[in-house]
């Protein structure tokens, strides 16, 4: 029964999702063991339990971020992403209330906002909402303030680091909850654990990766101004993965610079001994690619992700929705398929803005000898003569050619987010099973 248990996704999922909880309200557990300090009132008390979840959600962000695969595989990076967001925002609002609340009931304390002549643990708060605050501001507004990926990344990174120690330093020098040994060790570990994960991630985690290099084999344009980089390893076998999944590319560099970026592999995901990846030049890193020579070196951190056929192995087919490079996983997805001979059907409809931009095009086309495989192209602007379906993928459209049985099939969509919602709604309206539909989103910054 446990084994069962283990290997069901929805209860490893749910279990992770209790643990988060179980984590997060430890702070209220402790002050429940505790009595209150005399005459405080309720209010102080629920400022204070406010401070400890805030103080708790932030230590546990960092797991959220830590790329820990038994985590990811129950959700995928996307999910882990977008809740590592949510609750960020909600720690810091809690973080945020907590003084907010001492000030309207203690107006004196107040005073504690005079930097220079207060407390080192007022101190510590201050500096720690600052850091804080700065983080929200930057990732939120990150574009708009035009503020590059890789020294956002590692301001972030530190940023979190010095919000949780001062934050935890603060905790401590009140000292009201924290005055019993057993209290103090089980915050310090949590603490430690925390600094433990981003130390991992960012130094030990590259050191590692050191050991496992690849080299760049070929560099080959595609259509629709897209790249397919292949890889090689050296002095390994590689990796195989599931396709549809993505890795974390450090190209050129020591992967300590943290400067990788993720792309889903748009090879078969059973040959190891050479990974490509299809890279549409859309930024500065991913225009610099066309230039890469072969040789130089790389650093790969994956498999990730559950955006996969493979965890669908009794579906009755697939239909893969693409919009522009989303096509890159379903590639991998459709190449991987007849590497194993899936006698399954498979529907792709692909989005582009015109007939020159469906990459792969050629390459899908001959797919068809091999796998039962539709394809439908929209193109936004078609040619003259063009008497296929063109202009948006809306669900006048997906009613024309998804099955009638809807929930006989498993849908993936990858596009850009406009589209992705666009299909995505249209395909609820066509009462398409919510649990059927799979989505891949680009940014994971």
């Amino acid at each position: 029964m446990q084994r069962l248990l283990m290997h069901n996704p929805i209860a490893v999922a749910t279990l992770w999702i209790l643990a988060y909880l179980v984590i997060a309200l430890i702070p209220l557990a402790v002050m429940l063991l505790h009595p209150a300090p005399l005459n405080r009132g309720f209010w102080l008390e629920f400022s204070v339990a406010l401070g400890f979840i805030g103080l708790a959600m932030m230590v546990l962000q960092f797991a959220l971020t830590a790329r820990v695969n038994r985590i990811e595989a129950s959700y995928g990076i996307d999910i882990l992403i977008q809740f590592h967001r949510y609750t960020s925002l909600a720690a810091f609002l809690m973080v945020l209330v907590h003084p907010l609340i001492l000030f309207v009931v203690d107006p004196e304390t107040l005073g504690l906002l005079n930097f220079f002549e207060a407390p080192w643990r007022a101190r510590m708060a201050v500096m720690a909402t600052l850091a804080f605050l700065i983080m929200v501001v930057t990732t939120i507004w990150r574009q708009p303030l035009k503020i590059p990926y890789e020294p956002w990344r590692a301001v972030h990174s530190l940023l979190a680091v010095v919000a949780v120690g001062l934050g935890f330093g603060h905790a401590l020098g009140v000292s009201h909850y924290m005055s019993l040994f057993w209290k103090g060790v089980l915050w310090s570990a949590m603490v430690l654990v925390a600094l433990w994960l981003i130390l991992y991630v960012r130094l030990v985690k590259p050191m590692l990766i050191t050991k496992r290099p690849y080299l760049v084999e070929a560099v080959e344009p595609q259509r629709g101004d897209v790249w397919t980089l292949a890889l090689r390893p050296n002095g390994h076998e590689g990796f195989t993965f599931q396709p549809g999944q993505f890795a974390w590319l450090t190209l050129g560099i020591h992967p300590i610079g943290m400067r990788e970026h993720p792309f889903s592999m748009s090879s078969s995901g059973d040959h190891p001994e050479r990974i490509e990846f299809g890279i549409k030049a859309l930024g500065d890193f991913t225009r610099s690619i066309k230039d890469i020579q072969p040789g130089t070196k790389a650093y790969l951190d994956g498999p990730y992700g559950v955006f996969t056929t493979d965890r669908y192995w009794d579906s009755a087919g697939f239909v893969l929705i693409a919009g522009g490079i989303g096509i890159t996983p379903m590639y991998s997805m459709l190449l991987t398929s007849v590497e194993r001979q899936d006698d399954r059907p498979f529907l792709l409809i692909y989005s582009a803005s015109s007939w020159e931009d469906f990459t792969y095009r050629e390459e899908l086309e001959a797919l068809k000898e091999n796998i039962d495989l539709t394809i439908v192209y929209v193109p936004r602007h078609p040619h003259e003569g063009w008497t296929g379906e063109s202009g948006y993928i809306d669900e006048q459209l997906l009613a024309r050619y998804i099955p009638l049985h809807r929930g006989s099939r498993q849908y993936f969509i990858c596009a850009a987010p406009v589209m992705m919602e666009q299909v995505e709604a249209a395909l609820f309206a066509l009462e398409v099973p919510v649990t059927n539909v799979h989505m891949e989103h680009f940014n994971l910054a």
